[in-house]
């Protein structure tokens, strides 16, 4: 069942990302060589009629591809597609928003699915106000209290649960200093000092605190908890980068095909309320990572479009495909690494 979960989540995300840059390629004209969902070998593939695109399905669930005129400059030489129908030769805009639909109809997923579970379950509560304090824990000992709002971490601001989480990681095993508010609005430092667990060869520090749970229900709560989610989740992502870059955080925090197989199967026993949820997560995180400035991602064409905008003139589409090119070996090699580390984690 694992298996069947993971190939469905992972063919949501990718067909949605893929369906946004089809869909706005067909309304700017754009000549569709190939609708991929999947990667490598392919299993199936079908033409509609009238329709000069292939639709396919590969054996490896982890992409997928749209396959657009003036992408492949050997395909393009090899064809006598029109040049109109060439992806350079349209609008700017048109190009745009052709590159940006994937993203944004990732994030248009995440927002319909989140709304849908704060409808269902009741809008959770985002804010960083502690629930339950464990008598003798760590927190109780330091003088952590219900009702408490956490709103800095070692001085560094936290406004939602999805960054304290973050930081929590970020000063793992480490005495962190908690700046909070009282109930009767005062601030107070509080020292905690996490107990190490050790569980099935895996270490964890337990603060023994939980934060407020309480749900909201109604459908503009619902509307609420799925814009505000969203913007906690993408500003943690954004965090977790620039953490990566200065070294707060290591590679081998990151998951890969393995690791996220691994999260889809302890999903899968919690219900599907939480498949939603994961779904949303992973929908987002593609999305945002799709926006990232890197050759081969969205992110590397909409610099490349945004360069053509400065300079008046577009980047040779030779020089360009090169760059995306090597981006693409760069980052396979960058997957090689991260699920390598999914294989240690493994066996620890």
């Amino acid at each position: 069942m694992t298996i069947i979960y993971f190939i469905l989540i992972l063919g949501i995300i990718v067909c949605i990302h893929e369906f946004g840059h089809f869909l706005f390629a067909k309304k700017a004209g754009i000549y569709v060589y190939e609708f991929s969902i999947g990667m490598g070998p392919r299993l199936l593939r079908w033409k509609r009629k009238n329709d000069e695109t292939e639709y396919s399905i590969r054996l490896l669930p982890i992409g997928g591809y749209v396959q657009m005129a003036g992408e492949d400059l050997e395909n393009d030489k090899k064809s006598e597609i029109p040049k109109e129908k060439m992806m350079q030769n349209k609008k700017w805009y048109q190009r745009f928003l052709t590159i940006i639909a994937g993203v944004m109809f990732n994030f248009i997923l995440a927002l319909v699915l989140l709304f849908v579970i704060a409808l269902i379950h009741g809008a959770p509560y985002l804010g960083t106000r502690v629930g339950e304090v464990a008598p003798t824990s760590p927190a109780a000992v330091a003088g952590l209290e219900t009702g408490d709002k956490i709103v800095k971490i070692e001085n560094k601001k936290v406004s939602n649960s999805d960054m304290l989480m973050l930081e929590l990681q970020v000063h793992s095993g480490e005495e962190i200093t908690f700046t909070v508010e009282k109930k009767d609005s005062t601030t107070k430092e509080v020292v905690i000092n996490p107990k190490k667990i050790e569980e099935n060869g895996t270490e964890s520090y337990q603060f023994g605190f939980s934060l407020d749970n309480k749900a909201e229900k109604g459908f503009f709560a619902a509307i609420k908890y799925a814009f505000l989610k969203t913007a906690s989740i993408i500003e943690q992502m954004i965090y977790i980068i620039g953490y990566l870059c200065i070294g707060k955080l290591k590679l081998n925090s990151l998951a890969g095909p393995i690791g996220i197989f691994q999260v889809v199967g302890e999903t899968a026993k919690t219900g599907i309320l939480n498949i939603i949820y994961l779904i949303a997560f992973m929908s987002l995180n593609v999305g945002f990572i799709n926006l990232l400035p890197i050759p081969a991602f969205d992110g590397g064409r909409l610099l490349f479009l945004l360069i053509e905008k400065i300079k008046g003139s577009p980047v040779s589409p030779k020089v360009e495909n090169t760059i995306h090119s090597v981006g693409f070996i760069l980052l396979m090699i960058l997957m090689v690494f991260i699920t390598y580390n999914d294989i240690l984690r493994l066996f620890h």
